[in-house]
């Protein structure tokens, strides 16, 4: 199996929006940084409706994401930012890179 992708989408209380959106990208720069099997994490903020924001994280395969979901930085991420989301979805995919010619 290829490349696993994960879209998250988060509906964050409007109080704590600058508080998740620094624990968020947080998370992101430390799971890029230390995580060899983590290829991509985008944090990105919803035009609208808001206050939503998404991720799209690829990872080699299902084992590098499930090694993610075992790091300090993403346990402390969860930890904080757990009481500020009013909504959260998870969708998982098996990634078909269209490369440009």
């Amino acid at each position: 199996m290829g490349q696993y992708a994960v879209w998250v989408e988060f509906d964050v209380l409007p109080q704590h929006v600058a508080d998740f959106r620094a624990a968020v990208l947080q998370n992101a720069r430390s799971s890029v940084a230390t995580e060899p099997g983590c290829l991509r994490f985008d944090v990105l903020d919803a035009v609208a409706p808001g206050p939503r924001i998404l991720l799209y994280e690829i990872y080699a395969d299902e084992a590098a994401f499930k090694t993610h979901l075992t790091t300090e930085h993403f346990h402390v991420f969860d930890r904080l930012s757990t009481p500020w989301i009013a909504r959260k979805a998870v969708t998982f995919a098996n990634v078909t890179q269209i490369a440009k010619a």
